[in-house]
This record gives C-alpha cells, structure tokens and sequence, in this order.
C-alpha cells in the first residue's frame, strides 16, 4: 500500500474504521495482510469494491458450510452471533454447542483464520488436542435412510413431531438421529422461531407409553416373582384408589401368561407384574433403568426424566408408571433404558463423537462410561425371547415376521397429557426394537406425537417403517442371518 492516507479516506466514506489502527497496519513492512473490518452489507461491500482502492481487498469468509444441508440438523446444532456474548460467533445448538472448544478456530489455535492458512502457510505440528476436527459415530447413509423413513411417516399420518434413533446398543453410538421439522443451517436465519432449533430427542419428554412395559416385566423376571409363563386372571381392568385402569381394547382375556401380556400388550399385566414386585422394588428397578437421570448424550440440554409418580403414596400412581403413563421420559432416555434389555442387562451411554482428531492427524478416541449392570444376562435373554415371538406372532399377526432374521420389538400407543392435569384425544405412536436379537447390532426408536388421518395404534402406522428399517441396516452393513432356516 503506496498511499495508507489516501486508501484510509475512501474507505472510511464508506464504512466507520479507527484512522490510527488503520495506518498502524497499513505501514507495517513485510506483513502480508491485515485485517481491517468485518462487513455483512451487500451494499456497503459492493461499494467498497467499486472504488477499487489499490491494496485493499475484500475476502468472503464461511463460518461454516454445512454440505448436506438439513440432513441431521438438529445433531449437528449452528455457528452464529450472540449479543449477550459481544456478538461473537460460537455454538449455537448440537454439536457445535457441545464441542465448542474444540471446534473454535481463533488467533489461539493452530487454524488462525482464512488469511494465515492463505498467507502465513503455517507448517508447525502441534499434538494439542483442544481445537481439533470431530468424527461422529453418525453413517451418512444411514441418517439419509432414517429422515426419508421420517419424513414418509409425516407426510403420511401428519403429526405434530415425528423423530428416529438409531444405536449400537452396546458401545451406545448413534448411527441416525432425525427429527422433523427440522431446519437448513446454512439458511437458519428464515426460522421464525427458535424453538426449530431444539433437538426434541434430547430435550422434550413424553409418557411413551406400552414399549414401557418390557423394562416392567423385565424387572418382574430380574427379581424372580414372574417367569415368562407365570399366569394372572386378566378381567380386562383393575380398580384402584377408586379409579378405574383397563386395557386398550377393554376386553378380558381370562387366565394368560406374560407372553400374552406382552403380545396384546395388556395393561392389567403391567399393573400385576408391579404389585408382584412392591412398590419399592419396583421403583428401584425403574430408577436403576436410569429413568429418572439424564443418559449423558454429548449434546446440549438435556433433560432428566419425570418420574415423581413411583415416589407417589397411590397405588394408582405406580399402576400407570408399569405401563408407561404418568412418568415422562426424553426419547434418548427410554433409549439408553431399554437398550439395557438388549445388550444383556447394563447401561450405556449414548454419544455422538467417537474421536477429536488434530491437524498432525493425533486422535483422541471419545472413551464410554462405565457400563453399569442393572439386570441379570439371562433376565435379558429371557425377554429377547419374549419380544421375539410377540414380532414373530403378536404383531399384526406376524405379518413382518423376518424369516432369516430375529427381530425384538415392541410398540407403544399413549395418551398425551392435555395441560391441564388430565388426557386429551392426541396420542404418541412409538416403536422400538433391535436385532438381531440375540447378538444386536441396532437398536431403533420411532415415534410420533398427535398423528392424524385416521392413526389409531402404533402398530398400524408403524410398523412397516420399522421393517423397512430393519431389512435396511441388516442389507447395508451385511450381517449374516442368524436364524437356522432348516427348522423354520
């Protein structure tokens, strides 16, 4: 720059900069650049350009790009301003919320900024760890076929909310995680509410209904008061505190075993599975799920389960709490909870990292929590059983039995709480399962608030999706068969 005075006057026509700092940069010798201002007026920069100022240049500078655009959005959050924070850029939501200090590029780590990677060509290798790029534990392909899933099941049935999970369920890393409606990062500022920006899965809770009733009968078998063909006298209710608890169908079905209570996901099993455990036994088991905690997701906000009604001093509190009414749970949390089921009876930690690798290309592998026991491996077993035959039989009457494959799954239909400490009309249609189902590799959830266009049970709107899923992932990752053909 010839003439620092003369480049300062036309610019400063235009836009407000310190003289002094202006000319302190413009005369430093052998300094290849000097940042001079950030502008996000496309009018004041085609100004600027216009005057052609010899030295000055104008330099356009992504924060970030997000290449595939909403897909897993709400996993992988935003960078933007705050104006509590001096409008400074961070993370905002996801990811980029929870690994903010490892995803920062500022003058303290080794990535400068646009011009030194231009200018300075830096070439000192650093083994610092703090700022770094992350791999996720997310498949692409599989969250591209896990959003199409969800999306079909929103254009269909039309509910409010429709989200998915896809986990190992036992080293607890998230394959997929989808959620609509969702938001394009690269364009999040069109959003007329923040609240697009939650990610429901980690955040919102829900009564979620019969796929509570496994950990129920689960905790029955742990403790020994039930087996798999321990029979009660269904009479389709049960009266208690003075109210009145029926099965969704309102019929009795006589004397069954739990096979039946989890096949025709009978509510009347639930309640004799707890009143055969006591109440604190069963509040012990339900709190050991984890249900009452947070799962420990490597994403913002987080919020803890609902579960005051199994310290309740009403019998009828825990009655509704064995099959999943009256205690809400986060999405991610009945996933860690009933994962526990299939990976033969411990806890584990969902995540969403798997490594933070640094610029010499150093990785640091993101470690899991401690696995902790909470039912027995055969008590696991004996359900996978269960959950078998109730997809093989119990389930539209074993219409998307797998022939080369065990599937375990169950659904759930709840009543969604009206605000006003009671039940309205809305439902949420849930869906889990995993498979294969003696050595899983997958766990998956899906689930819908306040389906429309005709919805009545989970298992109708459901349970094709779920299927497509599951034939899906088994095709795409190549796990071979694990049923014996010649005996089917």
């Amino acid at each position: 720059m010839t003439d620092p005075e003369s480049a300062y006057a036309l610019l400063s026509s235009v836009v407000t900069i310190s003289h002094d700092d202006f000319i302190a940069k413009a005369v430093k010798v052998n300094d290849p650049y000097e940042p001079i201002t950030k502008i996000d007026n496309d009018e004041i920069i085609q100004q600027i350009r216009d005057l052609k100022i010899p030295g000055v240049n104008l330099y356009k500078e992504n924060i970030r790009f997000y290449p595939a655009n909403r897909l897993a959005s709400h996993t992988l959050g935003i960078v933007a301003q705050s104006k509590d924070e001096g409008n400074n850029f961070a993370g905002r939501y996801g990811i980029e919320r929870s690994y903010e200090n490892v995803l920062r590029r500022d003058s303290s780590s080794l990535y400068v900024n646009f011009f030194a990677e231009i200018f300075s060509n830096l070439k000192q290798e650093s083994t610092d760890l703090s700022a770094g790029d992350l791999v996720l534990t997310i498949e692409p392909n599989v969250e591209s076929f896990l959003n199409k899933t969800i999306s079909d099941l929103s254009d269909k049935w039309n509910p409010q909310s429709a989200s998915g999970i896809i986990m190992d369920p036992k080293s607890g890393k998230i394959l997929a995680m989808s959620s609509l409606p969702d938001f394009d990062p690269n364009n999040f500022r069109v959003e007329k509410s923040v609240s697009i920006f939650r990610n429901p899965i980690v955040e919102d809770v829900f009564e979620m209904g019969s796929i509570i009733k496994p950990l129920t009968l689960s905790s029955g078998i742990d403790a020994g008061v039930i087996t798999p063909k321990t029979k009660y006298n269904d009479k389709g209710f049960v009266l208690l505190n003075g109210k009145r608890i029926q099965n969704h169908d309102q019929k009795s079905m006589g004397e069954v075993d739990m096979q039946s209570v989890i096949d025709n996901s009978l509510n009347t099993g639930a309640v004799y599975v707890m009143q055969k455990l006591g109440r604190d036994k069963f509040r012990t088991y339900m709190k050991n799920f984890g249900l009452g905690e947070k799962s420990g997701i490597d994403l913002p906000n987080e919020t803890s389960g609902l579960i005051c009604n199994i310290d309740s001093k009403y019998e009828i509190d825990y009655a509704t709490s064995a099959f999943g009414q009256g205690i809400a749970l986060s999405p991610i949390g009945a996933v860690r909870a009933l994962s526990a089921i299939a990976n033969g009876g411990t806890l584990v930690t969902p995540h969403i990292v798997d490594r933070i690798v640094n610029k010499a290309g150093i990785s640091k592998i993101i470690e899991p929590i401690a696995k902790k026991r909470v039912i027995k491996a055969s008590t696991s077993k004996q359900m996978a059983d269960m959950l078998v035959h109730a997809f093989d039989y119990g389930l539209v009457g074993g219409k998307y039995k797998l022939k080369q494959y065990s599937v375990a799954a169950k659904t759930g239909t709840a009543q969604m709480p009206d605000g006003k400490g009671g039940y309205s009309e809305k439902t949420l249609h849930s869906f889990f399962g995993y498979f294969p189902a003696y050595n899983p590799k997958f766990f998956v959830l899906l689930y819908m608030a306040d389906p429309k266009n005709g919805a009545t049970f989970s298992s109708d709107t459901m349970s094709e999706p779920f299927t497509n899923l599951a034939k899906f992932l088994l095709n795409y990752y190549e796990v071979p068969p694990d049923r014996n053909l010649i005996n089917l």
